[in-house]
């Protein structure tokens, strides 16, 4: 497989199996660029176009950045894997993130981060190994400015995260040249100079270790007016008192264990309260880094930290705090507090805050009889013996702020982690507490979490269980640990028979049950369920009933029947929830599971039908608002179930806000279907599927109409629903014809003219025969096809619908096109442009002027012919239809061959063709094929 790499930690380059690519001028290489950064996630055009041209972009900024994308498509190797693909309303470089030096660099440090010494130190050199210069160096643009500043500084920590590796193995020595350097470039940042100071003294030159911390001392207080920070003050204790550590010779080998702490004075108390650290950690390398960063600061004097780290119950808080809080003893001389608030325990209340500062005042060696009885008391004495020490105290499992607050000293020496399920912003807003979310374990990490419990051989022996249990376990540490202590309890049994306990969501959490409190998940999460207001709770019931990938407010205030944003900001702030998108709240796997049990055991079926209800109306009413939002002249249909009280319509006022909606919510509204029609709602699911069919038609989703219109017409047969059966015939006809299918369209069509007719219904008999007339001319039945054309029309205007009308008068000209009756012809399209452009269609006017053009070719009238062409061509770009806009080109291009005009010709089957590339839609293949044969390509172009 053709390797292709790219780099922009220097000039922007590309290699293709070493040789390198020329990628084109400064602004053509700002677009690989922006994609580059982002690789695998799309960028839109509004963040192209500042990446390329900052606050002066061009007059048409669109059309450039699709020449410079087509031209870079064409730069990068066909034979290679990846590419750059259109994707939402942006594009996107499809391409392994290794292939990319900056993302190496940061998963190599990221990494480094978290291995031990030795494998660290090996692990930086290979990430800074990676910079060829200053980053985005061949680019002068204010984004890159912004890129490269932050990249620069990622570079120079990392440097110096590198140099206190090798400090810590004993490279001072080698080191010193490049601390000497580093530390002129950056006079005011404290941590080089630290390492050159440290490098010095154990060199055996201590004079000017002491020199160099005068060097900055005076600095400091002569630019920014301060003291050194206690990092460096510690170290020039240190020295004055020869009690600097010495290093190790360079080549031995160093334990990964976490650091001991400094020994203290003798005769002082000083407590070593935590826990031991987890003996399994995987992954977390962004928090680690958080954490990090929280308690170095960047040089100035930011020892005290407070961290919140929240999630939900099994998210692995504790573990992370005690992992951090082990690796870092050596930072609190003065010892390290552990306390267990019990905010979401099992079996107990919350501590209550006296007992808590009782417990905490006795671990700072405090005589019992001496605690003051009040409050508030308890809290001076507390902070008064914290002052000035550096401590690491971890508030393990917090209730709330109010819980938290009380127990947090009173001096900046100390340093403060509290784990929470709450969010407790007010800890966040009013103490300035460091928020650390965690998320699930990705595969790769969950795997490794496995691996660690049952080794590799058992792990390696079952891979398509260990991928099932990896998946269904959804990335929950805690419910992973879970599933691998039955492992181990019962080594003869397979591991595909504990995936098969997982497989069925109404059991999974029984099979995440180890038979102690805190190996059953079912407990954990019901702690934290326990502690929401009513409200809230019945909301996380309810979810369990909306099966989309994430719920909006409008959604979630359906299934509620009021407004639910105050309750949804508790779930989140409970870590129930998660609003990973603006608007957009999500429900972990196992969390849903839980909630359907509730759901089933607290609400009754009348609730539960009726939060149903709502939903679907909810739904129903948005999708059909939006449907005539993107075809304001065509024929609605009525709405007949009345809304239901409680739900909660989402009002649309523009094409682009139903654009929006429908693509946030077209999972959810493709399960509202099938889930109507399995409720007997059969109006409800036909008119669902009929407001969606417009829309799936647009995005190529073909697939998708068939299966919604199925599940439709089966409800509406079991209701005897004979519009609803009708409807459905008609959608499912149009999409087989679509797809080719001509004799299945007729099949559904039959279907459709019978039982219109026996409706009696003339908009539904005038939309077969449209439909009829649309079959047979895909066969090249031109004859029947305007007989079904011309009484479609008669019935379409007796009704008085003009939208209809202009749709089939462009259908009558197409057909007399076919059949040689070039003066019918011009004159049905040109009535149905007229009647398009008096209705504001501009997609129906396109539409009809290409057929006009197709008219005029017919007759031999090329340059009529190209003019309507052209004048579709604008109005299809208007309305954003590329699709059109290529079969159009297509059209141009041949009248352009007809006329003789090889060269005009080439150039718009070869714009058609660039734009079907960056469709990249399957149903496009077979105008893709006939541009190709016309351009002379081959398939593999």
């Amino acid at each position: 497989m053709l390797r292709v790499d790219f780099g922009v930690l220097g000039e922007i380059c590309a290699w293709a199996d070493g040789q390198a690519i020329e990628l084109g001028p400064a602004r053509q290489r700002s677009v690989l660029a922006a994609l580059l950064v982002k690789v695998n996630q799309p960028v839109s055009l509004d963040q192209l176009t500042d990446c390329v041209w900052g606050e002066d972009p061009p007059r048409r900024p669109t059309a450039t950045l699709q020449s410079y994308l087509s031209r870079l498509r064409t730069s990068l190797p066909a034979a290679w894997d990846g590419g750059i693909r259109r994707s939402g309303g942006g594009y996107l470089l499809r391409a392994d993130e290794g292939a990319v030096d900056l993302h190496r660099f940061r998963d190599l440090r990221n990494r480094a981060r978290t291995s031990d010494d030795a494998t660290a130190e090996r692990l930086y050199e290979q990430a800074l190994d990676l910079w060829r210069g200053e980053p985005f160096a061949d680019l002068d643009t204010s984004w890159a400015g912004a890129q490269r500043h932050v990249l620069q500084g990622e570079r120079l920590a990392a440097r110096l995260a590198y140099h206190d590796v090798r400090l810590r193995r004993g490279g001072h020595a080698a080191l010193l040249g490049t601390l000497e350097s580093l530390a002129a470039e950056h006079p005011l940042d404290e941590r080089p100079a630290a390492q050159l100071i440290l490098a010095l003294y154990r060199s055996g030159r201590q004079g000017e270790a002491f020199q160099q911390y005068e060097r900055i001392r005076k600095r400091l207080a002569a630019d920014l007016g301060v003291d050194p920070g206690p990092d460096l003050r510690l170290l020039h204790h240190q020295m004055l008192t020869s009690a600097v550590a010495p290093a190790p010779a360079e080549s031995a080998p160093v334990s990964p264990a976490p650091p001991a702490p400094t020994p203290p004075p003798a005769g002082i108390m000083v407590p070593r309260q935590l826990p031991a650290p987890p003996p399994v950690f995987v992954g977390r390398p962004r928090e680690l880094a958080t954490l990090d960063d929280a308690l170095t600061g960047d040089g100035r004097d930011r020892v005290a930290m407070i961290s919140a780290i929240g999630g939900y119950g099994g998210i692995g808080k504790t573990w992370l705090a005690l992992y951090w809080a082990h690796h870092h003893v050596d930072r609190f001389p003065d010892g390290q507090i552990y306390l267990d608030l019990r905010g979401f325990d099992a079996g107990n209340a919350p501590m209550p805050v006296e007992t808590a500062l009782r417990l905490l005042i006795g671990a700072l060696g405090a005589d019992p009889a001496a605690v003051p009885q009040r409050p508030e008391e308890q809290t001076a004495l507390y902070r008064s013996l914290t002052a000035r020490k550096r401590l690491l105290i971890v508030l393990d499992n917090a209730r709330d702020t109010a819980q938290v607050v009380p127990l947090l000293p009173g001096t900046p020496s100390c340093t403060v982690l509290v784990t929470s399920r709450n969010q407790l912003p007010g800890l966040i807003a009013g103490h300035d507490a460091r928020h650390v979310p965690l998320d699930v374990l990705d595969a790769a990490e969950a795997r490794r979490l496995l691996v660690h419990h049952l080794g590799p051989e058992r792990v390696d022996a079952e891979p398509e269980a260990v991928a099932a249990l990896v998946e269904r376990c959804a990335g929950l540490p805690l419910a992973l640990s879970i599933i691998a202590a039955r492992a181990l309890m019962s080594p003869w049994l397979p591991l595909a028979s504990l995936a098969e306990e997982l497989r069925a969501e109404s059991t999974r959490l029984d099979a995440l049950d180890a038979g102690e409190l805190s190996a059953d998940l079912r407990t954990v999460f019901a702690a934290s369920y326990r502690a929401l207001e009513p409200e809230a709770a019945r909301l996380f019931r309810l979810l369990a009933l909306h099966p989309g990938p994430d719920i909006p407010p409008p959604a979630a205030a359906g299934l509620l029947g009021t407004d639910a944003r105050r309750p949804m900001a508790g779930l989140v702030r409970a870590h129930l929830v998660t609003e990973h998108a603006p608007g957009r709240f999500a429900l972990h796997d196992l969390l849903r599971d839980y909630a359907a049990e509730r759901v089933y055991a607290e609400d009754t079926e009348a609730e539960r039908d009726a939060a149903l209800r709502r939903l679907l109306d909810h739904y129903l009413h948005t999708a059909h608002a939006a449907a005539l939002l993107f075809y304001p002249n065509r024929r609605a249909i009525q709405l007949t179930e009345p809304l239901a009280p409680g739900a909660a319509p989402v009002v649309l006022r523009d094409h682009q806000q139903a654009a929006d909606w429908l693509a946030a919510e077209i999972q959810a509204l493709l399960w509202a279907v099938r889930r109507a029609a399995d409720a007997g709602l059969a109006t409800h699911a036909w008119q669902l599927a009929w407001s969606l069919a417009d829309y799936l038609n647009r995005q190529g989703r073909r697939q998708d109409i068939l299966t919604t219109q199925q599940a439709a017409l089966d409800a509406a047969r079991d209701q005897d629903d004979l519009v609803g059966q009708c409807r459905a015939h008609q959608i499912i006809a149009r999409t087989h014809l679509r797809l080719g299918r001509y004799d299945d369209a007729r099949v559904q069509l039959d279907h459709a003219l019978d039982l219109s007719t026996r409706l009696g219904d003339l908009a539904l008999q005038a939309r077969a025969n449209h439909s009829l007339t649309m079959v047979f001319s895909a066969q090249e039945r031109h004859g029947e096809a305007l007989a079904h054309a011309q009484r479609a029309l008669e019935l379409y205007r007796d009704l008085g619908d003009k939208s209809s009308t202009a749709d089939i008068l462009n259908s009558v000209g197409w057909e007399h096109a076919e059949l040689g009756h070039h003066r019918e012809a011009v004159d049905h399209c040109e009535q149905a442009v007229a009647l398009f452009e008096s209705l504001g269609d501009p997609y129906g006017q396109a539409a009809a002027l290409d057929s006009l053009g197709y008219a005029h070719h017919r007759a031999g009238d090329h340059d009529r012919a190209a003019g309507r062409y052209r004048h579709a061509l604008r109005l299809f770009r208007e309305v954003g239809d590329r699709g059109e806009e290529a079969a159009c080109l297509l059209n141009l291009g041949d009248t352009h061959r007809s006329a003789g005009d090889e060269a005009a010709a080439r150039r718009e089957w070869r714009a058609a063709l660039d734009i079907l590339d960056e469709l990249d839609r399957p149903g496009d293949d077979p105008v893709r094929s006939r541009l190709a044969a016309r351009l002379g390509l081959t398939e593999d172009r």
